[in-house]
């Protein structure tokens, strides 16, 4: 089965689709040895992964790359977040060939202005419905698999206000968007009037720290939320684990005080399949 067609088929279960982020092939396959059945492709995560912040900086071609090796070693569906489609409606056409290319199940184009930023900073701007819709028609004429879910991100409330999110986000489904994002709503009023309001499959972003309060799964679901995506916590994790790691190498000359926390020498070589690599070098020198 194809992958935007296994993930269609979740978007009909019994609750969310809860998709973690990922940034390389490595957090990929910790997602999928976790159970989950899909992971976020974070354009953040991939960007702070190369050194950079979350405002845009990104060529398309470093990002598909990168995708490319996510979906190899996630084994599940793989949602990507392709900012702004890197340009105009042609630039889309584009972007939807090259992401299909990558193998994604779905992808998500958003309404801010390029450069864009982080979803949960300030000082967003964000172009008119109107160059939005023209993007997202694009987006589902280009693509090659009917069944490729095509997902619209307004990032309108913190611009213009909620009613205006709401009515872009009538647009884009009508633009041919097969799940609505609306971005950062600041409280579980916002979401369920979204909810209430969208009678569209939605997905929320929702992560610790973020302007999203944290609300239950099965609440969501009752909402008619079909996937949401925690996009930065396993890179933040990341990132502490490896500050901590060093400052005790910094102060002890070694990690041991924090080996505990470290994953051990034959748990790294399990999750990234060292023994079938050496076991097919075995079998290919015979």
């Amino acid at each position: 089965m194809r992958a935007t067609t296994a993930l269609r088929g979740l978007l009909t279960g019994d609750s969310p689709v809860v998709a973690p982020g990922v940034y390389d092939g490595l957090s990929a396959r910790l997602v999928r040895r976790a159970g989950f059945a899909a992971v976020y492709a974070t354009g953040g995560g991939i960007a702070r992964s190369m050194g950079y912040p979350d405002l845009g900086l990104l060529g398309m071609t470093e990002v598909t790359d990168r995708l490319a090796l996510i979906v190899e070693h996630a084994g599940v569906p793989v949602i990507a977040d392709a900012d702004t489609g890197y340009g105009n409606a042609l630039n889309v056409r584009r972007m939807v060939r090259e992401f299909e290319r990558a193998g994604v199940a779905a992808l998500h184009l958003e309404d801010q202005t390029f450069p864009k930023r982080c979803g949960h900073l300030d000082d967003k701007a964000v172009v008119p419905p109107s160059e939005m819709a023209q993007k997202l028609r694009a987006a589902r004429d280009a693509a090659t698999d009917p069944d490729l879910v095509v997902i619209a991100r307004t990032d309108a409330i913190a611009i213009e206000g909620l009613e205006a999110a709401i009515e872009r986000a009538h647009v884009y489904a009508e633009a041919g968007a097969d799940v609505i994002f609306v971005e950062a709503p600041v409280s579980e009023a916002q979401i369920e009037t979204i909810a209430r309001r969208l009678p569209f499959p939605k997905l929320l972003n929702m992560f610790e720290g973020g302007k999203t309060p944290l609300v239950p799964l099965d609440r969501l679901h009752a909402l008619g939320y079909r996937i949401v995506i925690i996009p930065s916590d396993l890179q933040r994790a990341a990132i502490r684990a490896m500050q901590d790691v060093l400052a005790a190498i910094r102060r002890d000359g070694n990690s041991r005080a924090v080996a505990d926390r470290m994953a051990s020498f034959t748990e790294r070589e399990t999750i990234v399949g060292t023994a079938d690599y050496l076991r097919l070098d075995q079998e290919d020198a015979r």
